[in-house]
Order: C-alpha cells, then structure tokens, then sequence
C-alpha cells in the first residue's frame, strides 16, 4: 500500500493538471536549501528558508462512495516569520471522510526539533504543530500531510526565524562552540542538477553560493545538456494512464497528458492485445484531444469490457486496468405518501441503481397506465430515471399508485388536496327603483360547487319569487317588479365534495320608491272637426301610471276618447274631434305633470259666388272717390287676413284702410289714384288652412302729359312749328284733344293759344314777335277732364337774346350774429342785352331750399343780407337778369356762420415725448388756456441741421396727441406746436431740446428661452451654430470670444438688431473651448459664456505589452490615447482576445478607465491575441492587437519530495449550498464562454454538469475545473447548438443542491435580439 502511495504521489508531481487529480498552487518564490542573510538596514543577521506556500490533492479512486470524499484543507497554512526565542504555530483544519490521517515533517529532512509538539485541538477542530522557543536551525519549510483510503492532500509552508539582537551576548560566549561546528557538506553535481532544474536561470548563480558549489561554470553546462536531452524526447508522458474500476452501464474515460514533438504521431488503443478499431464501434469507443490531454472515452461499459487498455504512441506503451462491477437492480429512490393540491400535476420518480431492457409498468387501482392527455410516463437520457406525471389531477385521482418492474415493485398513496373556493366576483350591492328588475350575480373560482340562495338569513333556494340562473362558474338570482318588501341582504353559500368548508360572499339589495318625471310632454293641439286627434305624453320610466284630467275632471268612459298606455308613452286618442272635446287635458302620475289645451279649427272659406263675381268684371271707381271691396268668409279659428295690391301687403294708412268682422274683411281705399289701379288679393290663413281671392280696381281720371321732349320743326320771325306724342296713360277714358298755351320769357302768366283733335299732335304758333322768347304747355284733355302740362324749353323767334352770364364767386365779409355783407363782380357775359339787375339766394348749410333776400332787383354788386339767426351757417347765390331773362346762379359761396367774430387760440401748454423708436416719436400736450376753443393743432419739425419747420400733417391734428413716423434712426429732431381755430393761428411752442429718434434707453440683457445651453458637445465635421436674442437700446457693440481671446479665422459672424449668431460650418477638435459673446452700448454690458467640446473617433493607444505575472492570467498594459483625458464623458477602453483557432473576438472587458487591465480564466496552453480599442459617445477607435500569440503556460510542477505523518482528522460535515451561483450568459458566435460559481459542502460535493437534461459533465467538448470551492465550466468557440439551459448538480452524502443559467449565443448583426439582451442587462443579473 505504501508503495503504491509513493507512485501516486510521483504521478501526481508529474503533471499539474488531470481528471483525477485536482491541484492548485500559490509559489511566491520557490528554492530549496537553506541560506544565511543578513540585514544592511539593521545588521540582524537571520537564518531563513524561501518564502513557500504550496498545495496539491490526489484523488485515487475514480468514483467515490456516497458520504466519502478525499481529504481537503478547510482552512490553508500561512507562512510564518517569527524572532529567535520567540513562538510559533502551524494550525490546519481538514475535511475528508474516512477520517484522514495526519503527519507533519520538514522539508529539508531534519527531524522536528526537542521543542516541537504536534497535537489535536478539540475545541476549534484543528492540527497543531507548536514550536516553543525558536531557534535559527528551525528555519524550514513545513509540509502537512492529510491522507486516506481515496486520496491525499499536501500543503507546505515556510518558517522564517530572524535573530534576535538581545541574545548576542549568548553568542559571544558560544561563539568559540559555532566556530568549531562542523560545516555542511556541499550537494552532489546530480542534486545540484536537481535543485537548479526547478528554478529560474538568473537565480542560477546566487543558488550556487548558497549551498556552496564552486563548479558554477561546469555545472551550467551539464544543465544546458540535460534540457536538451529532454528536448530530443520524441514523447515525453507527463501523466500516465490509471487503473479504473466502474459501474456496469456508466461512461469511463482512459486519459493521459503527453508531450509530443510531432503532433501527427500515430496513437493506437489496444484491449489486452486486440487493436481497437474506433471507427467501427458505433460510438462505443472515442478518442478525444483537449489540449495535451488525450481520452480514450467508452459509453455503457458492461462485464464485457473489463480488461488492459494500452496506448501505443512511437516507442512508448502504457496500460491501465478497467474493472467493471455489476450490483442487482433495486429502487434507489424512497417512496413516501404524496399529497398534491387539486388541478396541480402530481410526479411520481422513480430511480433505478442501474440500466434495464425490462419494462417498468405504472398501476393506480389495480389498473396498468397508458399514456395519454392525462398521464404523461418519461424515462431520462440516462436511463435510470422514470418519471410518471398526472397532469391536472382531481379527487377521483385519489388512490394508491403501484410501480413494478422485474420481480421489485413499490406503491405510493395519492391524496389530493381541494382547492379552496374564491370568489373571483362577489356579490355587490345593488339599488334599485321600485317595479324594477334586481340582479344580483357571483363568479365562483370552480364551477363544480353546490349552491344556496340566502336573504336575511333564510334559505330561499326554493321560492317562486326568484329567478335563479347557474352557467359555468357564474351564479345569479333575478327579481322582477321589485318591492319594498325585497330590500334585505342576500347571501350565497358554496359548498364541495370532499370539503366540509362553506364559502359565503353577502351583499345588499335596496330598493327605493319610484318617481318619475316627463321626459316628452303634451303641447297643445288644434284640429279639424270631425278629424281624429292625439294628446302624448313620455315619462322616463315605463313602471309609473297616471291618470288623465279634462278641465279638471278624471276622464272616465267619454264617448270616443280613449286612453292607451305603451310602457313609458300615455296617450289620450280621439277618434273624432267635436266641439265637446274642446277644453284643457292634464296628465299626472306620481311625480310628474303635463298639460295642453285641445281645440277645434276649421280652414278658411270664402262664398264661390263671391269668387265669381270678383273674377268676370272689375271693381271701377272714379280718381278722388272712396273704393270700398268687402268679402265675407268663414273658418275657426278666425283666419289671419291679408290684403296685396299689386303683390306687395297692403299696410293700414293715410288713404288705405283694412277692416275686419269676424265673418268679413273690407279694404278702403280713399281717395283714388289713377296709380291704384292694379291686382288686389286678399288671402286667408289660419293654422287649419288657406284661402285667396283676386280681382282688379280700376281708377278713371285725367289722362297724363303728352310723351317726351317737344320737337320744334320751325322758329322763325313769323311763326313757331311743334309737334309731340301722345300721353302714356290715356286715364281710363279716350283723348279728345291736346291744348297749347303760351307765355313770354320774362312773363308769368300763361294763355291760350290753340287746340287740335287727338289725332293730331302737331301746332303752328304763328301769332309770335320776332327775337321773342316763348315757352309752351300742351295738355292731353279726356271726358274726365284736363291732364298736366308738358313743358317746353325757351324758344325765340328768329335770333334770341340769352340771359347774362354767371357771376363770379361771393365774397362773405363784415360777419355778425344777425347781418353779413355779400359781394361779387358783374358776369363777363350779358346774353347780348345790358344787365338789368342781379337776385341774391340764401339758403342754411344742409338745406336745399334756396330764399330770394331781394323784392326788387340789386343794381349794385353788393348787398348787406339782414335778419339772420345766430349760429346758423349760410350759404349764397346770385343770378344775373336781363330782357332775355335770368342767367345762371352763381357758385354757391362758403358757408359762413352768423356769429360775432372768434378770438384766435392761446400758446399749447404740456408738450411732452411719451415714447420714441428707430423711426417715430409720439407726443402729447394739452390744450391752451387762452383765446377761443382751438379747432386743431398744427405739429411741425425740423432736424437738427435743418433751419426750415416742416408740417408733420397736411391737416391740422383734432386730439392732443400724435405720432411723427418716417424718422431717420438716431437722428435728432426739434418739435412745435400752436393751436389754430377760424379766428387764426396761435403762437408757437417749442421743446426746449431736440429728440432722438430711437428707443428709450435699456442696458442689454438676453433673450434665451431655452434655446441654448451652457454646454454642447459637437461632433467634428458637423456645423456648429451658437445663436443668441438679445435687447438693447441704444444696439450695443457685440463680440465673441474664445477662451478668453477675440475669435478669428474660419468663423461666420452675423448680427442684427436683437440677435447674433457665430457658425463654423465644419467645425474641428481645436474649436473646443468655452465661447463668449459680449454685448456693451452706453448704458451698460452684458455677456454669456457656452461651453463647446468637439468630439470625434477617439485615436487607438499605442505600444501594447502584454506580460503572464500568475498562471492562467496575462497583465496588458498600454500607452493612453491623447483623447481620453478630453473626453469627460465616459471615454473608455474596451479589451478583447482571440484563440488563435477562431477567427471571431471576444469582449472580456468594458469600461476601463486605466492603461492596464489582466485577463483572467485563459485556458493553460492555448494561444491567445489580445487587442485594446478606445470608446467614446462618437463611437471606436482603430484596434490595437498584440504583435504575437501569447502562450499561457502550464503550471509548473510542485514540490513532491516533501512528506509528512498521517494523523486523523475530525470528521466535519457540511451539507451542499452554492454561495455565489451561476449567471445566465449572452456570447457572440465564436467566442469563449466561461462558466463559474461558488459553493461550499463537505465532504466535498461532486460536480455533475447538464446541458438540458443530458449530462456533459465526461464530454471531452467542454473543460471543467472544481477547485478551492469553484466549479468552471469553459465552453470553447460556441455556436448555436450550444445556447440554452445549463445545470450544475453538487452532491454528497448529506444532500444534493442545483443551480442554472441560460446561454444565448448570438450573432453581432442581430440589432433586436442585442438591444433586448442590453435591457436584460441592465434590470438582470446577465453576462454579456
């Protein structure tokens, strides 16, 4: 046994890294020997050995017993440094089951010193090795040994003893004794090979010195043969293959670790002495490759398979033996009673100790279970585990569940729980009117329940009273034409089978007195007699009735009324309305009213003889005469009666009169024109209907003037010739003859002169004075009498004297309040005949009757007009007369008011500037004090350069203030002012100083709202815009700056009046800086700073070292990009690797600030490209990639030779649990994925991994590690057969713990899936 120990121990030095042997080491820096230093700071001179701390497991046994497990450090040794004479003590707790043995001793091979003791703590559990009093020779590396039946562990740590100065005296006395002590033998040139085969080659020669060797030359060269010796090995095994005993039907793997100097070096499997042909078993046997790691893995090995299994590789064999043990079948799982909650799934598992062609066959009942909707029966992958589920089982599921298979069978009890009843929806209380319908209704959580019916207590499931309505899970009571007496509270009560539980909901019905009001009433009615009739009234609610009312009196049985009721809708109907059922209805019910009022009415009618009578021959009446038309007619109600007269409505008058009875209408029309001869209509309306007559009237009266202007066919010395037409309206009667009459021009009186036979329409005057003006009148004359004359113009006979011409324009002057003086100048022309005087007109303003102030004519040119009215405006003209007559009226002079004379307005008070612009100034003043009332204003101005005032209006201004437009900007400007009225101008008043013509004075301030912020980002190449509002007035002076200095070069500037805006079209990095525009004018200044960063790309870092400080682990370091310090928005760095057989990258981290990061969880052996690149807001840099492959070493092999005692440890128990579990994963096609969490449990738990429900924990196609209470699992170039759901199963003998996580594998283009990954992130516990 001891022997076979030592060859484990051996194998297990060997190699760092194999499936049944797990090892970790800590070297902080390794030698061998001892050595003597000293202390320049201090001058202490200590014996030490090399800081060390070591530890390595070697498992023997491939499958461990359950509750078994190899030993372990619960608690991992410390190095210690302690003084001379002080106390020092190694303490270690161990785990492991048997109980592991314990043993300490020294590397070096010394014994333990006299002051040594090693004991056990009870207490605190823990292996004590306890040094009293230190001495310089206990310097040493301790190595603690813990072993048992399946394995053992090993930790080495170091003691370091310094010396202490207070025992120099002691020395000195000793020192004869040191001096004479034998001196240390130098190692042999093979140790010496030895000890420098494990260290680094510049400690070469320090290592040397300190054991003494002087043949440092010779034995350099003697290493450097050796190494190359190892070199030329064609196959070097660095672990061997093992022995393996295993289970019938379960899945071994052969594995060794080679180094090999031809990859393409030829491997075969042998069994005993038979060549495994791999290709041909059917997946019985695979070779796999991980690395340096060469398997041989066979599936479902049986009795069969025992043997020795060889590799041959060159010149090199190996064997290891394969036991294979078969156990009997049996049930490993316990069967306990079941209890499941009604319409859950009930699983019933079962667990074989092994695989088995024998079917297993499921009962309940006595009978077999065939698979179904209901019973779902599964076996696992590994076939072992059966699985039975009852999807929603309910009480008839209830019953003993019997298992068989083989000659073994078991029974399990059922019981099924029942669901508690809810109500998903209780009963709610309801309110509802009388006559009303109630429901009250519940939705139970399960339609198979019994169902009771309550009100105040009492069961009324069986009344008549009630509706009761069941459908589903819904229960309803409904109550139809409700009464006061079913308010009360309602209850319903749920029962089931198999639950002695009753499950109540209660709600209240109220029930209130119903009033109802009218929605639609009566409105009062007119109809024919003898016509059916309707009075309709609607409530709002059809449960109400009422009762009708005829002035008052309940309607019971009248002949012909009757009384319907169509739900809400009352109706009174009347089959034939008479005079009896005139009156006023009402209706009432209980809460509402309505009233309308029947009546009779017959359309209008007038007598046919009547219509006769008017229709065959005019009414004829004489001009001056009284028509008089009177028609009787009948109709109820009395119609409306309207009379037209040639279409338009005859309106009650001077001369036009309507008179009515209540059976007639009579139009008056007094004395009659000849103009009202025409169409008379009179129409009759009511609302029952309408009636009209039309006939004619006919006036007879004088016929009217003769047509036209009078044509003169002669006008001569001796006579006059004229002729005319004929009158339009002969009056009614035939023209008999046309009358002339005559007079002279300067006479009034008319006379006869002739007259002709209506036929003839032509007359010769030839009874004339030759140069005599004449003017005629020709009248038409009928049996009525004489008609109005048409006059002609002025005409002589032979040449004519015309009137004078018209007289120049009046000139008004010596005005007073009853008198004026009127002057003009004679005409030009006097018509051929001296001016024989002139007639002066007056007329008030507005008027058109014009009044002859003279009775004879004025001779002169001037005439003072007397008996005026005070404040009355007049107006005058003058006609001048000669023998021919009078000529023309003058022009109308200016009205002229008569009133004594006005006094001219005083000087304006108050001028002052209310508000000025760029181009206006407003002013305002008040009124004079002194002289008459003004009637306007006059503004005038002047600019400051100018000497001559100019109108600011071409009116004068009639309010006291105005606004002077048209202004040129910041020009100054002098303002007067007078007031003027009819009795003239008022003096002047001027502005003491000119004013600007701009606004008032405002210091600047700006107008931002929001527009703009105090700092902007800006990507580089786009445009930046900085626009500001501001006011001011006077405009100020604007300027931008940047940092500090007055921006030029590629920057737009433009300004106006209250904005300014500063552009670089393509802006660039060095236009980042803080940008400040000012404004200043003369009342003040004011400015307002933007903070601008242009962002672009960032630039990648530069000169990337990569340096491997500890195993498994590469430290990247790099030069900054220039742009991460500008970037004060999360710049960063992103680092990535690649495994040299994918082409794909992986992201191992984000969001690093520094120039140095180190990549953990590399795989030993494999070749990895590492590349750093620069992230900001814009976006990425250029990658920087590592120049080379980096090779991640394997660990270097520990210390081996140390051996320590056996000694029993306590047993320590601690029941599976993870402490940090796993994490779901999203990873890119073709990257690395490295699963990992921690745990705790002792003995220490075994590992199972699972993909799914299949088991991976043997599958060469992934690398796991349990280790120091980690479990990884590293998922190599994954694709998308490897996402989903993966398990983690942790078992010993105390219990069984799990934990999952979900991997998604996607690819970089799949936008959808990245972004909801990146959302999941940030709310979830996800590794992307």
């Amino acid at each position: 046994m001891e022997q076979q120990m030592k060859k484990t121990m051996q194998m297990s030095s060997s190699s760092s890294t194999f499936s049944s042997s797990i090892s970790s080491s800590r070297l902080r820096k390794v030698s061998q020997g001892l050595s003597k230093t000293f202390d320049d700071s201090t001058g202490v001179q200590r014996k030490t050995s090399a800081v060390v701390e070591t530890f390595s497991q070697v498992q023997k046994s491939l499958n461990l017993p359950e509750g078994e497990s190899v030993p372990d450090f619960e608690e991992k040794l410390r190095p210690i440094t302690a003084q001379e004479g002080d106390g020092a003590a190694f303490k270690a707790k161990l785990l492991g089951r048997p109980k592991p043995n314990v043993r300490w001793e020294r590397a070096s091979g010394a014994p333990l010193s006299a002051g040594t003791k090693v004991f056990y703590d009870d207490v605190n559990n823990q292996h004590i090795l306890k040094i009293k009093k230190l001495t310089l020779e206990d310097a040493d590396v301790y190595k603690c040994t813990a072993s048992n039946e399946h394995g053992e562990a090993i930790s080495s740590i170091s003691l370091v003893v310094t010396e202490n100065p207070a025992l120099d005296f002691i020395r000195m006395l000793k020192k004869c004794s040191v001096e004479k002590r034998e001196e240390k033998k130098p190692p042999t040139e093979e140790e010496m090979l030895k000890i420098l085969s494990g260290a680094e080659k510049k400690d070469y020669e320090r290592i040397c010195a300190e054991y003494g060797f002087t043949d440092f030359r010779g034995i350099l060269k003697k290493l450097k043969e050796m190494k190359k010796k190892v070199e030329v090995e064609v196959v070097r095994v660095l672990k061997p293959l093992e022995d393996i005993t295993a289970r019938a039907d379960s899945n071994v793997v052969f594995d060794t670790i080679l180094e090999l100097k031809d990859p393409n070096i030829k491997m075969q499997w042998f069994l005993g002495t038979e060549l495994l042909r791999l290709q041909y078993s059917h997946g019985k046997y695979e070779m796999k490759q991980m690395g340096t790691k060469h398997m041989l893995c066979i599936s479902n090995v049986s009795l069969a398979d025992a043997g020795i299994y060889s590799l041959q590789v060159g010149d090199k064999r190996q064997s290891a033996k394969l036991k294979v043990i078969d156990e009997p079948l049996k049930f490993l799982s316990e069967f306990k009673p079941k209890k499941v909650t009604e319409r859950q799934t009930a699983v019933f598992e079962v667990r074989l100790s092994k695989k088995t062609s024998v079917p297993l066959i499921w009962k309940v009942k006595g009978k077999e279970v065939k698979r179904d909707e209901k019973f779902d029966a599964s076996l696992s992958e590994d076939g072992l585990t059966y699985t039975l589920k009852i999807k929603d089982v309910k009480v008839s599921d209830t019953g003993d569940y019997t298992i068989s298979i083989g000659d073994i069978s078991a029974t399990v009890p059922l019981f099924i729980e029942r669901i508690p009843i809810t109500f998903t929806s209780p009963l709610k209380n309801v309110r509802v009117q009388e006559k009303g319908k109630a429901r009250l209704e519940c939705e139970m959580s399960s339609k198979h329940v019994h169902v009771r019916w309550l009100k105040d207590g009492s069961d009324i499931t069986a009344s008549r009273r009630y509706i009761f309505m069941r459908e589903g899970k819904r229960a309803e009571v409904i109550i139809e034409e409700c009464e006061q007496t079913d308010e009360g509270e309602y209850s319903v009560v749920c029962t089931q089978d198999n639950d002695s539980q009753e499950y109540v909901t209660s709600a209240k019905l109220t029930v209130d007195e119903r009033f109802a009001s009218v929605k639609s009433g009566m409105s009062d009615t007119q109809c024919p007699t003898g016509s059916p009739a309707e009075l309709c009234v609607v409530l709002d609610d059809e449960k109400v009735d009422g009762v009708w009312l005829k002035d008052g009196q309940e309607i019971t049985g009248q002949r012909g009324v009757q009384v319907v009721k169509q739900g809400a809708v009352h109706k009174l109907i009347f089959s034939g309305v008479t005079d009896a059922h005139e009156g006023k209805y009402t209706f009432r019910a209980k809460g509402a009213e309505s009233e309308a009022v029947l009546t009779v009415a017959d359309p209008p009618e007038i007598d046919s003889s009547v219509l006769d009578m008017f229709g065959t021959q005019p009414v004829t009446v004489k001009a001056g005469q009284t028509a008089t038309i009177k028609i009787p007619f009948k109709g109820k109600p009395p119609p409306k009666v309207t009379w037209y007269k040639d279409g338009v409505e005859v309106v009650d008058g001077e001369r036009m009169k309507v008179e009515r009875t209540a059976d007639s209408t009579t139009l008056v029309i007094n004395r009659c024109v000849r103009e009202d001869s025409g169409a008379v209509a009179l129409r009759l309306k009511s609302d029952s209907g309408t009636a009209t007559v039309n006939l004619h009237l006919k006036v007879i009266d004088h016929p009217k003037p003769p047509q036209g202007k009078v044509e003169f066919l002669e006008l001569s010395r001796k006579c006059i010739k004229m002729k005319w037409k004929a009158p339009r309206d002969n009056g009614g009667k035939e023209v008999t003859s046309f009358v002339i009459e005559r007079r002279e021009a300067s006479k009034k009186s008319w006379t006869r002169v002739g007259e002709v036979r209506s036929s003839a329409t032509v007359f010769i005057d030839d009874k004339v004075e030759a140069g005599q003006a004449y003017q005629y009148h020709i009248r038409a004359v009928n049996s009525e009498g004489m008609s109005d004359p048409l006059e002609t113009e002025e005409v002589c006979a032979g040449e004519p004297i015309e009137p004078p011409g018209t007289a120049s324009q009046l000139q008004v002057s010596d005005v007073t309040k009853d008198a004026m003086t009127v002057s003009w100048t004679p005409p030009v022309y006097d018509g051929g005949a001296p001016v024989l005087g002139y007639n002066l007109e007056r007329r008030k303003k507005g008027s058109k009757m014009w009044l002859q102030v003279n009775q004879e004519l004025i001779k002169d040119s001037k005439f003072v007009v007397e008996g005026l009215v005070a404040d009355v405006e007049y107006e005058f003209r003058v006609t001048s007369v000669n023998q021919a007559g009078a000529g023309s009226p003058s022009t109308i002079s200016n009205a002229v008011m008569a009133k004594d004379p006005i006094r001219a307005p005083g000087l304006v008070k108050n001028l002052l500037v209310s508000d000025s612009t760029n181009t206006s100034v407003s002013l305002s003043w008040t009124p004079p004090e002194q002289g008459d009332a003004p009637s306007g204003y006059i503004l005038e101005l002047r600019p400051k350069d100018a000497k001559e005032w100019k109108k600011a209006t071409k009116i004068p201004i009639a309010g006291t203030g105005f606004t002077v437009g048209g202004l040129k900007e910041r020009m100054k400007y002098h303002f007067r002012i007078r007031a003027v009225n009819e009795g003239g101008l008022g003096e002047p008043f001027e502005l003491s100083e000119g004013v600007l013509a701009m606004p008032p004075p405002v210091a600047p301030k700006f107008d931002l709202q929001g527009k703009i912020k105090s700092q902007m980002v800006v990507r580089a190449g786009s445009t930046l815009c900085l626009q500001l509002n501001f006011t001011a007035s006077p405009l100020p002076v604007v300027t931008w700056f940047k940092d500090g200095s007055i921006t030029t070069g590629r920057a737009v500037i433009t300004k106006s009046n209250n904005h300014s805006q500063f552009l670089i079209s393509s802006c660039q990095r060095n236009d980042s800086g803080v940008y400040r525009i000012h404004l200043k004018n003369d009342y003040g200044e004011a400015h307002y700073n933007v903070n601008v960063r242009v962002t672009d790309f960032p630039r990648p870092p530069k000169n990337l070292r990569l340096v491997e400080e500890v195993p498994g682990t590469v430290t990247m370091q790099w030069d900054h990009t220039p742009d991460l310090a500008d970037d004060s928005e999360g710049a960063h760095y992103i680092i990535l690797k690649r495994d040299t057989g994918t082409a794909s990258w992986f992201t191992v981290a984000e969001r690093v600030f520094s120039s140095k990061y180190t990549v953990t969880g590399l795989l030993p052996g494999r070749k990895y490209f590492f590349r750093v690149i620069a992230q900001n807001c814009i976006g990425d840099s250029d990658p920087l990639d590592s120049n080379e492959a980096l090779i991640i070493a394997r660990e270097k092999e520990c210390i081996s030779s140390l051996r320590l005692k056996e000694y029993a440890a306590p047993p320590r128990q601690v029941k599976p649990s993870f402490l940090l579990p796993l994490k779901d994963h999203a990873v890119h096609r073709g990257h690395d994925c490295t699963m990992s969490c921690a745990y705790q449990g002792m003995p220490t738990p075994q590992a199972s991994w699972y993909k799914g429900e299949s088991k991976i924990s043997d599958c060469p196609n992934f690398w796991q590690s349990t280790a120091n209470g980690v479990c990884t699992m590293v998922i190599p170039i994954c694709g998308a057969e490897d996402g989903g759901k993966y398990t983690l199963v942790l078992e010993n003998p105390l219990g069984m713990a799990k934990c999952s996580c979900n991997l998604v594998v996607f690819d970089k283009d799949d936008k959808n899936l990245l972004e909801s990954l990146a959302n999941q992130a940030n709310k979830e516990k996800l590794i992307l």
